[in-house]
C-alpha cells in the first residue's frame, strides 16, 4: 500500500483516460514500442470496462479509485517491464551450448533453432507475399473505384481496418519465427473521441500507410527470399550428393552429352564443400531473419507506441 501511495504522490493523478494513457506511455519511455502498444491497449480496455460498470462516476473519480486497484501509471509500467523479462525467458528457444572456438561458432549455426525458423520464414514469405500484395492492390483499387459511390466509404473503412488486422497477424509470425518483439494487442485507439474522428485518425495514421508499404514490398521480398533459399539449398545439397550420385551410376557434369565423373578421391572434398555451403546458407538465413524482423518492426509498429 505504501508503494502505491508513494507512486501516486510522485505522479499527479490523471483526470481523464487519455491523460492516464499518456502518463503510462511516459512511464514506459525507452521500452520496446511493441510493449508500449500492448500496455496502452490493456489499460484502456480495463479503464473503459470499469467506466461501463460505474457510469455514475466521472473519469476523474474513476481514475482516483483505479490508482489503488489497477495501479498508477508508474506502477503499471514497472509491472509490464518485469513481466516482459519473465515472458522473454519463458518463450526463449533453447540456446545451443556456448562455443568459444571460431570453428564452433561457425558450425554452431546448425544447432540454432532461430536459423531454421528464419529459413522456414523465407520459404513461406512467397505465399504470404502473394497474399499481402493481392489484398493490398485489390483493396486499394476497389477503394479508389468505389469512392464515387456511397458504398465506397464503408468499404474503405473495412479495408483499412483489415490492413491493421493483417499487420497484427504478420507481427505474430515475425515474433514467433524471427524472434523480433512485436505487438500482441491491436493498436490503441482513443475511444473517447467521436467515431468520425477515430476513422479519420486511422486514415491519417502513418502506420496505416507504412503497413500497406510493407504488404506491397512483401511480394518482391518473398520472391527473392524463396528463390535464394531454394537455389542455395539445392546447390549445397547437390554438391554434397555428387559422390552418392556417382556411386549409383549418375554423373555430376556432362559435356556434349558425355558424363564427366569426378575421381573417387574428391568425394570427401565435395561432401565437405556441400556442408560448408549449407552452413553459409544457415548463417545467411539467420542474418536475413534479423534484418527482416527489424524492417517489420519499423513499418508495422507505431513509432510513439
Amino acid at each position: 500500500m505504501s508503494t502505491v501511495m508513494s507512486t501516486v504522490m510522485r505522479t499527479a493523478i490523471a483526470r481523464t483516460i487519455p491523460e492516464y494513457l499518456d502518463q503510462l506511455r511516459a512511464a514506459l519511455a525507452g521500452a520496446d514500442k511493441a510493449l508500449v502498444q500492448d500496455a496502452t491497449y490493456d489499460a484502456e480496455e480495463y479503464l473503459r470496462s470499469e467506466w461501463a460498470e460505474h457510469p455514475e462516476l466521472d473519469e476523474a473519480a474513476l481514475l482516483a479509485g483505479v490508482a489503488g486497484s489497477y495501479g498508477a501509471p508508474e506502477e503499471v509500467a514497472a509491472i509490464y517491464r518485469d513481466t516482459e523479462v519473465t515472458v522473454k525467458q519463458a518463450l526463449r528457444t533453447p540456446a545451443p551450448a556456448p562455443r568459444t572456438s571460431p570453428a564452433g561458432r561457425f558450425f554452431g549455426v546448425l544447432a540454432d533453432p532461430r536459423a531454421y525458423a528464419s529459413l522456414l520464414y523465407m520459404l513461406l514469405s512467397l505465399a504470404t507475399g502473394i497474399f499481402y500484395f493481392t489484398w493490398a492492390v485489390t483493396g486499394l483499387s476497389l477503394t479508389a473505384g468505389l469512392a464515387i459511390l456511397i458504398v465506397g466509404i464503408p468499404f474503405a473503412i473495412l479495408f483499412f481496418a483489415s490492413v491493421r488486422g493483417l499487420a497484427l497477424v504478420e507481427g505474430r509470425l515475425v515474433e514467433t519465427m524471427l524472434g523480433e518483439r512485436m505487438p500482441r494487442r491491436p493498436l490503441y485507439a482513443d475511444r473517447g473521441k467521436p467515431l468520425l474522428q477515430r476513422i479519420a485518425a486511422m486514415f491519417t495514421d502513418p502506420r496505416t500507410w507504412s503497413t500497406l508499404v510493407y504488404m506491397l514490398a512483401m511480394l518482391p521480398l518473398g520472391i527473392v527470399y524463396f528463390t535464394v533459399v531454394v537455389t542455395a539449398l539445392s546447390l549445397a545439397l547437390g554438391v554434397a550428393a555428387i559422390p552418392f550420385a556417382q556411386a549409383f551410376g549418375g554423373s555430376a557434369f556432362q559435356w556434349d552429352g558425355v558424363p564427366i565423373l569426378l575421381p573417387l578421391w574428391t568425394a570427401p572434398l565435395t561432401i565437405a564443400a556441400g556442408l560448408l555451403l549449407l552452413v553459409l546458407v544457415m548463417h545467411g538465413a539467420r542474418g536475413v531473419g534479423r534484418l527482416h524482423g527489424a524492417l517489420a518492426k519499423h513499418l508495422l509498429v507505431k513509432s510513439d507506441g
